[in-house]
Protein backbone atom coordinates (compact mmCIF):
# COMPACT_ATOMS: atom_id res chain seq x y z
CA UNK A 1 0.00 0.00 0.00
CA UNK A 2 1.14 3.64 -0.68
CA UNK A 3 2.08 5.22 1.90
CA UNK A 4 -0.39 8.29 1.35
CA UNK A 5 -3.13 6.13 1.73
CA UNK A 6 -2.80 5.93 5.42
CA UNK A 7 -2.83 9.98 5.53
CA UNK A 8 -5.85 11.52 7.31
CA UNK A 9 -7.98 13.89 5.21
CA UNK A 10 -6.91 16.43 7.41
CA UNK A 11 -2.83 15.89 6.62
CA UNK A 12 -3.71 15.54 2.73
CA UNK A 13 -5.32 18.74 3.16
CA UNK A 14 -2.92 20.72 5.05
CA UNK A 15 0.10 19.21 2.49
CA UNK A 16 -2.09 20.76 -0.54
CA UNK A 17 -4.29 23.58 0.74
CA UNK A 18 -2.45 25.06 3.91
CA UNK A 19 -2.32 28.89 3.89
CA UNK A 20 -4.90 28.90 1.31
CA UNK A 21 -8.34 30.47 1.08
CA UNK A 22 -12.22 27.75 0.46
CA UNK A 23 -15.54 28.48 0.87
CA UNK A 24 -17.65 26.38 2.30
CA UNK A 25 -21.65 27.14 1.57
CA UNK A 26 -23.84 25.72 4.44
CA UNK A 27 -21.25 25.99 6.98
CA UNK A 28 -22.93 26.78 10.01
CA UNK A 29 -24.95 23.22 8.99
CA UNK A 30 -24.48 19.97 10.93
CA UNK A 31 -21.69 18.76 8.54
CA UNK A 32 -20.97 22.04 7.65
CA UNK A 33 -19.33 23.30 10.84
CA UNK A 34 -17.44 20.01 11.36
CA UNK A 35 -16.08 20.33 8.11
CA UNK A 36 -15.26 24.11 8.67
CA UNK A 37 -13.63 23.04 11.73
CA UNK A 38 -12.07 20.21 10.21
CA UNK A 39 -10.51 22.63 7.46
CA UNK A 40 -9.19 25.52 10.24
CA UNK A 41 -7.01 22.67 11.68
CA UNK A 42 -6.12 21.97 8.65
CA UNK A 43 -4.16 25.45 8.26
CA UNK A 44 -6.53 26.99 5.77
CA UNK A 45 -8.60 30.24 5.62
CA UNK A 46 -12.35 29.32 5.99
CA UNK A 47 -14.99 31.81 4.60
CA UNK A 48 -18.66 29.54 6.07
CA UNK A 49 -21.29 30.88 4.13
CA UNK A 50 -24.88 30.03 5.37
CA UNK A 51 -28.31 31.94 5.10
CA UNK A 52 -29.41 30.67 8.72
CA UNK A 53 -32.56 29.50 7.28
CA UNK A 54 -31.45 25.67 8.91
CA UNK A 55 -28.01 26.09 9.86
CA UNK A 56 -27.29 28.04 13.13
CA UNK A 57 -24.24 30.40 14.30
CA UNK A 58 -24.10 28.35 17.82
CA UNK A 59 -22.75 25.29 15.52
CA UNK A 60 -19.79 27.31 14.72
CA UNK A 61 -19.80 29.69 18.10
CA UNK A 62 -16.25 28.21 18.85
CA UNK A 63 -14.61 29.42 15.49
CA UNK A 64 -16.06 32.98 15.76
CA UNK A 65 -12.81 34.04 17.67
CA UNK A 66 -10.86 32.17 15.40
CA UNK A 67 -8.74 34.61 12.98
CA UNK A 68 -8.83 31.41 10.32
CA UNK A 69 -12.63 31.66 10.49
CA UNK A 70 -15.04 33.83 9.07
CA UNK A 71 -18.87 33.21 8.87
CA UNK A 72 -20.90 35.27 6.35
CA UNK A 73 -24.77 35.52 7.08
CA UNK A 74 -26.03 35.44 3.31
CA UNK A 75 -28.19 33.00 0.78
CA UNK A 76 -26.48 31.09 -2.24
CA UNK A 77 -29.54 32.21 -4.15
CA UNK A 78 -28.15 35.49 -4.45
CA UNK A 79 -25.10 36.62 -6.34
CA UNK A 80 -22.35 35.10 -4.40
CA UNK A 81 -19.64 37.16 -3.82
CA UNK A 82 -16.11 35.78 -2.83
CA UNK A 83 -12.20 36.41 -3.03
CA UNK A 84 -10.58 36.42 -6.38
CA UNK A 85 -8.04 34.19 -4.79
CA UNK A 86 -9.85 30.74 -3.93
CA UNK A 87 -8.47 27.24 -3.92
CA UNK A 88 -11.80 25.44 -3.66
CA UNK A 89 -15.58 26.19 -2.74
CA UNK A 90 -17.35 22.79 -0.69
CA UNK A 91 -20.96 23.42 -1.55
CA UNK A 92 -23.31 22.11 1.17
CA UNK A 93 -25.58 24.71 1.19
CA UNK A 94 -29.20 23.01 1.32
CA UNK A 95 -31.70 21.89 3.61
CA UNK A 96 -31.09 18.14 4.30
CA UNK A 97 -33.62 16.50 6.92
CA UNK A 98 -37.07 15.77 5.73
CA UNK A 99 -38.43 17.61 8.26
CA UNK A 100 -36.50 21.12 6.64
CA UNK A 101 -36.87 19.78 3.44
CA UNK A 102 -40.63 19.10 3.34
CA UNK A 103 -41.17 22.84 5.17
CA UNK A 104 -39.10 24.93 2.63
CA UNK A 105 -40.12 22.70 -0.72
CA UNK A 106 -39.26 25.64 -3.22
CA UNK A 107 -36.50 27.06 -1.51
CA UNK A 108 -34.45 23.21 -1.47
CA UNK A 109 -35.29 23.31 -5.24
CA UNK A 110 -33.34 26.86 -5.67
CA UNK A 111 -30.92 25.64 -3.60
CA UNK A 112 -30.10 22.78 -5.59
CA UNK A 113 -30.82 24.64 -8.93
CA UNK A 114 -29.74 28.41 -8.77
CA UNK A 115 -27.32 28.53 -5.81
CA UNK A 116 -25.51 25.67 -7.31
CA UNK A 117 -25.62 27.43 -10.77
CA UNK A 118 -23.86 30.50 -8.25
CA UNK A 119 -21.30 28.45 -6.41
CA UNK A 120 -20.18 26.74 -9.88
CA UNK A 121 -20.04 30.50 -11.42
CA UNK A 122 -17.66 31.16 -8.48
CA UNK A 123 -15.80 28.47 -8.82
CA UNK A 124 -15.27 29.28 -12.48
CA UNK A 125 -14.38 32.73 -11.63
CA UNK A 126 -12.02 32.00 -9.06
CA UNK A 127 -10.17 28.76 -10.68
CA UNK A 128 -11.37 26.67 -7.61
CA UNK A 129 -12.08 23.17 -7.16
CA UNK A 130 -15.61 22.45 -7.08
CA UNK A 131 -17.22 19.79 -3.97
CA UNK A 132 -20.55 19.11 -4.22
CA UNK A 133 -22.09 17.48 -1.12
CA UNK A 134 -25.09 15.34 -2.83
CA UNK A 135 -26.65 12.67 -1.48
CA UNK A 136 -27.95 9.20 -1.07
CA UNK A 137 -31.30 10.39 -1.59
CA UNK A 138 -30.72 10.64 -5.42
CA UNK A 139 -31.47 6.30 -5.62
CA UNK A 140 -34.23 7.10 -4.09
CA UNK A 141 -36.09 3.74 -2.84
CA UNK A 142 -33.25 1.54 -4.72
CA UNK A 143 -33.87 -1.70 -6.46
CA UNK A 144 -30.67 -2.25 -6.31
CA UNK A 145 -28.61 -3.20 -3.37
CA UNK A 146 -25.84 -2.20 -2.01
CA UNK A 147 -25.80 1.02 -4.12
CA UNK A 148 -23.08 2.21 -6.28
CA UNK A 149 -21.60 5.22 -8.12
CA UNK A 150 -22.98 3.68 -11.67
CA UNK A 151 -27.22 3.13 -10.34
CA UNK A 152 -29.04 5.29 -11.81
CA UNK A 153 -31.82 5.41 -8.87
CA UNK A 154 -35.32 5.01 -8.19
CA UNK A 155 -36.81 9.00 -7.95
CA UNK A 156 -40.36 9.73 -7.84
CA UNK A 157 -40.37 13.15 -8.98
CA UNK A 158 -43.74 14.03 -8.32
CA UNK A 159 -43.43 12.99 -4.60
CA UNK A 160 -43.23 15.16 -1.38
CA UNK A 161 -39.35 14.03 -1.12
CA UNK A 162 -38.50 14.20 -4.50
CA UNK A 163 -37.49 17.85 -3.84
CA UNK A 164 -34.96 17.21 -2.68
CA UNK A 165 -33.90 14.17 -4.31
CA UNK A 166 -34.07 15.79 -7.54
CA UNK A 167 -32.63 19.17 -6.47
CA UNK A 168 -29.02 17.35 -5.90
CA UNK A 169 -29.71 15.07 -9.28
CA UNK A 170 -29.68 18.66 -11.21
CA UNK A 171 -27.19 19.91 -8.63
CA UNK A 172 -25.09 16.82 -10.32
CA UNK A 173 -26.09 17.46 -13.87
CA UNK A 174 -24.87 21.53 -13.72
CA UNK A 175 -21.64 20.24 -11.99
CA UNK A 176 -20.65 18.35 -14.64
CA UNK A 177 -21.62 20.45 -17.40
CA UNK A 178 -19.14 22.72 -15.73
CA UNK A 179 -16.70 20.67 -15.51
CA UNK A 180 -16.96 20.00 -19.53
CA UNK A 181 -17.82 23.13 -20.89
CA UNK A 182 -15.90 25.29 -18.81
CA UNK A 183 -13.24 23.16 -17.17
CA UNK A 184 -13.73 23.51 -14.00
CA UNK A 185 -12.49 20.41 -11.54
CA UNK A 186 -15.08 18.69 -9.64
CA UNK A 187 -15.47 16.26 -6.81
CA UNK A 188 -18.47 14.93 -6.00
CA UNK A 189 -19.51 13.24 -2.61
CA UNK A 190 -22.93 11.18 -2.42
CA UNK A 191 -23.57 11.56 1.79
CA UNK A 192 -25.52 8.75 3.09
CA UNK A 193 -27.05 9.19 6.47
CA UNK A 194 -24.77 10.83 8.89
CA UNK A 195 -24.87 11.33 12.23
CA UNK A 196 -23.13 12.65 15.85
CA UNK A 197 -22.65 15.88 18.50
CA UNK A 198 -24.40 18.82 16.26
CA UNK A 199 -27.34 18.13 14.87
CA UNK A 200 -30.62 19.81 16.42
CA UNK A 201 -32.75 18.19 18.70
CA UNK A 202 -36.29 18.82 16.24
CA UNK A 203 -34.19 17.91 13.14
CA UNK A 204 -36.39 15.13 12.64
CA UNK A 205 -33.89 12.22 11.82
CA UNK A 206 -33.96 8.85 13.06
CA UNK A 207 -30.90 9.33 15.59
CA UNK A 208 -31.54 12.93 16.95
CA UNK A 209 -35.25 12.18 17.12
CA UNK A 210 -34.91 8.77 19.11
CA UNK A 211 -32.05 10.44 21.19
CA UNK A 212 -34.41 12.91 22.29
CA UNK A 213 -37.21 10.90 23.35
CA UNK A 214 -34.63 8.53 24.84
CA UNK A 215 -33.35 11.28 27.34
CA UNK A 216 -37.04 13.04 27.52
CA UNK A 217 -38.43 9.17 29.13
CA UNK A 218 -40.71 9.02 25.78
CA UNK A 219 -41.74 6.39 23.69
CA UNK A 220 -39.62 5.70 20.81
CA UNK A 221 -41.45 6.55 16.97
CA UNK A 222 -40.16 4.35 14.54
CA UNK A 223 -42.03 4.94 10.66
CA UNK A 224 -43.69 1.56 9.54
CA UNK A 225 -42.33 -1.99 10.70
CA UNK A 226 -39.13 -0.84 11.37
CA UNK A 227 -37.58 -3.52 9.14
CA UNK A 228 -36.19 -1.16 6.66
CA UNK A 229 -32.36 -0.19 7.13
CA UNK A 230 -29.77 2.39 7.44
CA UNK A 231 -26.48 2.92 6.88
CA UNK A 232 -25.27 5.38 9.61
CA UNK A 233 -21.93 6.87 9.33
CA UNK A 234 -20.31 8.98 12.09
CA UNK A 235 -19.79 12.66 11.54
CA UNK A 236 -15.58 12.60 12.00
CA UNK A 237 -15.71 9.98 9.36
CA UNK A 238 -17.65 11.60 6.64
CA UNK A 239 -15.60 14.95 7.36
CA UNK A 240 -12.54 12.43 7.06
CA UNK A 241 -14.26 10.71 3.78
CA UNK A 242 -14.68 14.83 1.99
CA UNK A 243 -11.26 15.96 2.98
CA UNK A 244 -9.55 12.53 1.23
CA UNK A 245 -12.28 13.79 -1.72
CA UNK A 246 -11.04 17.11 -1.82
CA UNK A 247 -7.49 16.19 -2.80
CA UNK A 248 -8.41 13.19 -4.44
CA UNK A 249 -7.93 12.57 -8.85
CA UNK A 250 -11.46 11.50 -8.65
CA UNK A 251 -13.74 13.28 -10.77
CA UNK A 252 -16.74 11.16 -11.22
CA UNK A 253 -19.16 10.90 -7.86
CA UNK A 254 -18.08 8.89 -4.78
CA UNK A 255 -20.22 7.30 -2.00
CA UNK A 256 -19.44 8.48 1.28
CA UNK A 257 -20.89 6.61 4.27
CA UNK A 258 -20.87 3.24 6.36
CA UNK A 259 -21.67 -0.25 4.53
CA UNK A 260 -22.61 -1.56 8.08
CA UNK A 261 -26.07 -2.24 7.17
CA UNK A 262 -28.71 -1.87 10.93
CA UNK A 263 -32.36 -1.92 10.83
CA UNK A 264 -34.20 1.14 12.30
CA UNK A 265 -35.71 -0.95 15.14
CA UNK A 266 -32.15 -1.87 16.18
CA UNK A 267 -31.01 1.58 15.99
CA UNK A 268 -33.98 1.94 18.76
CA UNK A 269 -32.91 -0.87 21.08
CA UNK A 270 -29.32 0.15 21.14
CA UNK A 271 -30.17 4.12 22.31
CA UNK A 272 -32.70 2.83 24.69
CA UNK A 273 -30.16 0.12 25.85
CA UNK A 274 -27.34 3.78 26.33
CA UNK A 275 -30.09 5.84 27.80
CA UNK A 276 -30.48 2.94 30.55
CA UNK A 277 -34.18 3.32 30.61
CA UNK A 278 -37.28 1.40 29.96
CA UNK A 279 -38.66 2.80 26.74
CA UNK A 280 -41.75 2.04 24.35
CA UNK A 281 -41.50 1.84 20.83
CA UNK A 282 -44.81 3.14 19.05
CA UNK A 283 -44.77 2.17 15.34
CA UNK A 284 -46.50 5.06 13.36
CA UNK A 285 -47.08 5.30 9.40
CA UNK A 286 -44.03 5.33 7.35
CA UNK A 287 -43.96 8.98 4.96
CA UNK A 288 -44.49 8.39 1.30
CA UNK A 289 -40.91 7.39 -0.46
CA UNK A 290 -39.40 6.36 2.74
CA UNK A 291 -36.56 3.58 1.13
CA UNK A 292 -37.03 0.36 2.48
CA UNK A 293 -32.87 -0.24 2.16
CA UNK A 294 -29.83 1.62 1.80
CA UNK A 295 -26.57 0.68 2.01
CA UNK A 296 -23.48 1.88 -0.14
CA UNK A 297 -21.12 -0.01 -2.18
CA UNK A 298 -18.18 1.67 -1.23
CA UNK A 299 -15.54 0.07 -3.52
CA UNK A 300 -14.47 3.26 -5.08
CA UNK A 301 -14.09 4.96 -1.81
CA UNK A 302 -11.76 2.67 -0.63
CA UNK A 303 -9.55 1.95 -3.70
CA UNK A 304 -8.92 5.26 -4.93
CA UNK A 305 -9.60 7.63 -1.57
CA UNK A 306 -8.21 5.23 0.76
CA UNK A 307 -11.41 5.73 2.92
CA UNK A 308 -13.98 3.29 4.80
CA UNK A 309 -16.20 4.48 7.77
CA UNK A 310 -14.10 3.51 10.97
CA UNK A 311 -16.31 4.77 14.30
CA UNK A 312 -18.24 1.86 14.90
CA UNK A 313 -22.22 2.54 15.90
CA UNK A 314 -22.13 1.50 19.05
CA UNK A 315 -19.53 4.11 19.75
CA UNK A 316 -20.83 6.83 17.80
CA UNK A 317 -24.41 6.59 19.34
CA UNK A 318 -22.51 6.56 22.69
CA UNK A 319 -20.83 9.68 21.66
CA UNK A 320 -23.62 11.61 20.29
CA UNK A 321 -25.86 10.62 23.67
CA UNK A 322 -23.21 11.64 25.54
CA UNK A 323 -23.39 15.45 23.68
CA UNK A 324 -26.97 15.28 23.52
CA UNK A 325 -27.54 14.73 27.66
CA UNK A 326 -24.64 17.37 28.29
CA UNK A 327 -26.37 19.78 25.87
CA UNK A 328 -29.65 18.93 27.68
CA UNK A 329 -28.62 19.69 31.34
CA UNK A 330 -26.87 22.60 29.91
Amino acid sequence: MDIGTTLSGTTRVAQRYAGATVVVTGGAGFVGAHLCRALCSAGLQVIAVDSLITGDRQNVVDLLDDPSFELVEADVLDHLDVLDDLAAILHLASPASPVDYLRHPIHTLKVGSIGTLHTLGAAKATGARFLLASTSEIYGDPQVHPQSEDYLGNVDPTGPRGVYDEAKRFAEAMTYAYRRDHGVEVRVARIFNTYGPGMRSDDGRLVPTLIGQALHGEALTIHGDGQQTRSLCYISDLVDGLLRLLVADREQPVNLGSDAEVTVLEVARRISELVEGDHEVVHIPAGPGDPRRRRPDLTVARTELGWSASVALDDGLARTVAWARERMTR
